[in-house]
């Protein structure tokens, strides 16, 4: 049904952007609590900056990795001499090219499910002598379940389409860092490659629907956990 270079694609795909969701779940939600419950200077341009990815084009992105941390910038150099990281051209720089594209998405869901939380609840929490990361695990973060679960589908569907930045940074080589956006994109300059196109398409489809279904169903289980 599928040619070995299309298997590997929807695999790479995956892959992809299974770790760009996962690497930036952490700092998004500390990005979204600080967005969300705390003032301080500069404020505005954090948030800014956070959403900047969303407006920009995304080669400019992959352009600014690509200068940053590619073999003649400074940053890649010195990850490549003292740690050995490379992440250009290599599959794990997809997914950081991903995750940034995707970041924004998912600070604005789980900032918004963070605002949506009673303070009243937390100070009570507080009141009682909960520490503020007590708080924040206990209180806040369970509260704030159906932000997380729709940050993470977000990133998801976004690394899992991602075009501009990742080949921008990391080029398109089979077997590495040839996604499903890219092959696709190689389909179209070949002759009689539609029907790839559409199977490639249809699988694009089907995995984003899947995971908004399960974030959705996540979400209702949560929140019936929550009202038992």
């Amino acid at each position: 049904m599928f040619t070995p270079e299309e298997t590997t694609a929807i695999a790479l795909s995956l892959k992809v952007a299974v770790a760009a969701s996962l690497a930036s779940l952490a700092p998004g939600i500390a990005v979204a609590w600080l967005l969300a419950r705390r003032r301080f200077f500069g404020k505005a341009l954090v948030d800014a900056l956070v959403h900047l990815p969303l407006v920009l084009p995304p080669v400019v992105v992959g352009y600014a990795l690509l200068v940053a941390l590619g073999h003649g910038g400074t940053l890649g150099r010195l990850l490549a001499e003292h740690f050995g990281i490379t992440l250009a051209f290599r599959w794990t720089g997809a997914a950081l090219a991903s995750a940034i594209m995707g970041f924004p998405l998912m600070v604005r869901a789980i900032r918004l499910s963070i605002e949506s939380v009673d303070r009243r609840l937390e100070r009570a929490a507080s009141t009682l002598g909960a520490s503020p990361l007590r708080v924040f695990f206990t209180v806040t973060l369970p509260l704030a379940w159906p932000g997380l679960v729709a940050g993470a589908v977000l990133a998801f569907a976004k690394a899992l389409g991602e075009f501009g930045a990742t080949i921008t940074f990391v080029s398109s080589i089979p077997g590495e860092t040839r996604t499903l956006s890219s092959e696709i994109y190689g389909l179209m300059q070949v002759p009689g490659g539609e029907a790839g196109i559409w199977r490639l398409a249809v699988v694009a489809v089907a995995i984003s629907l899947s995971a908004l279904l399960a974030s959705e169903w996540l979400v209702r289980r949560g929140r019936r956990e929550d009202h038992d």
